[in-house]
């Protein structure tokens, strides 16, 4: 027993000491898994419906010039989804698609060797599009907007990470994506 002890000390001890090497700043890469609600509610229309969650992909990278400040920049595809809806008594269909692209400041808390909080303010780029069947019922909705995040980032070693997070792309549209987004992933650091 007294030598599974030892080793076990011994152990956080090499790993404490691992951890105190890390070395600033460093440059990271990552995917996630975006879960976002899809919504139709364009004016004129009634009895809409949408696909409701979808799962998206998420491409990210990263600059952190100290264990607290650094900069990210990413990019969420929301996928097609799928629509249907009554407009002046005519029933009719379509599909809404749309991406994200932002760049933002990020302000990280260690919690704990492995554990931190972080959040993230900056500007996004939000397109979304209608194509129906409804003649002149086609949309381009291109806003940029503010953006932001709350999240915690788990260290599975000196490179990689887990992540969850709360996104918010800027305002809600008629249709498309909403702007609040659920996402967890993996980052690598170099």
């Amino acid at each position: 027993m007294k030598k599974l002890i030892f080793a076990v000390i011994a152990g956080v001890a090499v790993m404490g000491a691992a951890q105190a090497q890390e070395t600033y700043p460093k440059t990271y890469v990552g995917v996630g898994v975006a879960s976002v609600d899809h919504d139709f509610s364009a004016p004129g229309t009634t009895n809409s419906d949408s696909d409701g969650w979808n799962a998206s992909g998420k491409v990210f990278a990263g600059y952190e010039f100290n264990p607290v400040w650094g900069v990210e920049i990413g990019y969420t595809d929301f996928r097609k989804s799928d629509v249907s809806f009554t407009r002046n008594g005519v029933n009719g269909n379509g599909e809404t698609k749309g991406h994200s692209a932002y760049l933002a400041g990020k302000f990280t808390v260690p919690i704990n060797e492995q554990f931190g909080a972080y959040a993230k303010l900056g500007a996004s780029y939000n397109k979304a599009s209608l194509s129906s069947n409804t003649p002149g019922f086609n949309y381009d909705d291109n806003r940029t907007t503010a953006y932001g995040a709350l999240g915690v980032q788990y260290k599975l070693n000196q490179n990689v990470s887990l992540i969850g997070e709360y996104e918010r792309y800027g305002d809600k549209r008629d249709f498309g994506a909403k702007p609040d987004v659920i996402t967890v992933g993996a980052r690598y650091s170099f």
